[in-house]
């Protein structure tokens, strides 16, 4: 690790301009100044490169998609695009606390983390909330606890830049859930390091959250875990207990499909069920 790495910061963007700049403003403000600011706009029918202009700050590169793509194609264009030893990610609609990166890099000099995320605020409607038991954030080996539901917040991660040779980028034909697939190839081999002071703030229960437009994310967590299953190296206890995450899900999502009378999505959590079955099947 260099003296002074330089640390490339990826904001994706759509059609937000208030919550851009409030973010924008947050990563400027750091007590760490050796970033590079990198916000792709994803097409947005608003002016973004106003908002950018207007922070006058020359770490900032502004790019724009030449259609909308997604946040996986922006984040993965974004760290093509960069040139820092590490990387951090910043979702538009949330903010950083003043001294994050300088704590994470402060980790990562006496660690052998290659990920390091924080504690953080949580605000929904305006209102502090608290997070319930299932989403509370550690470090170390986290993977079984990962594969419920995501535990790292793309916005609170710094990540030496060589993760993404080892385990990829995010996957561009995942709607949603695509941070929770790259934390799980991740978490699979790594022990990830965590610093318990809140050092960013979510902000949540805006209509344009993806995770409003996808009911049913569980489908797209399976997804990500029948691709584990395909892992060659991973460890049979690993396997394991990918396995009975996706016999449990399917279930959840079959009983749901057939309440609906979604029969075609019944039949393939029914597949899903029947391959994945440690105990005979219970989906009848």
């Amino acid at each position: 690790m260099s003296i002074d790495p330089l640390v490339s910061v990826i904001i994706p963007v759509f059609n937000r301009t208030y919550e851009l700049k409030r973010a924008l403003e947050s990563v400027v403000k750091q007590s760490y100044r050796n970033l590079e600011i990198i916000v792709i706009d994803d097409c947005s029918s608003v002016d973004i490169k106003s908002i950018v202009d207007f922070c006058k700050d020359s770490r900032i590169n502004y790019l724009r998609n030449d259609s909308n793509k997604g946040v996986s194609f922006s984040r993965n264009r974004g760290i093509v695009q960069s040139h820092g030893e590490y990387v951090a990610f910043l979702d538009s609609d949330d903010e950083w606390l003043p001294k994050k990166v300088e704590k994470q890099l402060e980790m990562f000099r006496f660690t052998d983390f290659r990920l390091i995320h924080t504690e953080e605020i949580w605000i929904r409607n305006g209102t502090r909330v608290n997070q319930k038991d299932k989403h509370k954030k550690s470090g170390g080996d986290i993977f079984e606890r990962s594969l419920c539901l995501c535990l790292i917040s793309p916005s609170s991660v710094i990540l030496k830049r060589d993760v993404f040779d080892i385990y990829g980028l995010f996957d561009e034909k995942l709607p949603v859930c695509e941070d929770y697939d790259l934390w799980l190839r991740i978490t699979s081999y790594e022990s990830v390091g965590f610093i318990e002071t809140p050092l960013i703030i979510k902000y949540g229960g805006h209509k344009d959250q993806l995770s409003k437009k996808f009911a049913a994310m569980d489908k797209y967590r399976v997804i990500s875990l029948l691709k584990l299953l395909s892992d060659a190296n991973l460890s049979p206890q690993k396997k394991e207990a990918v396995k009975k995450m996706i016999y449990e899900k399917s279930q959840i999502l079959y009983n749901g499909a057939i309440k609906r009378g979604n029969f075609l999505d019944a039949q393939i959590y029914r597949e899903w069920l029947n391959s994945n079955d440690q105990k005979g099947d219970k989906s009848s």
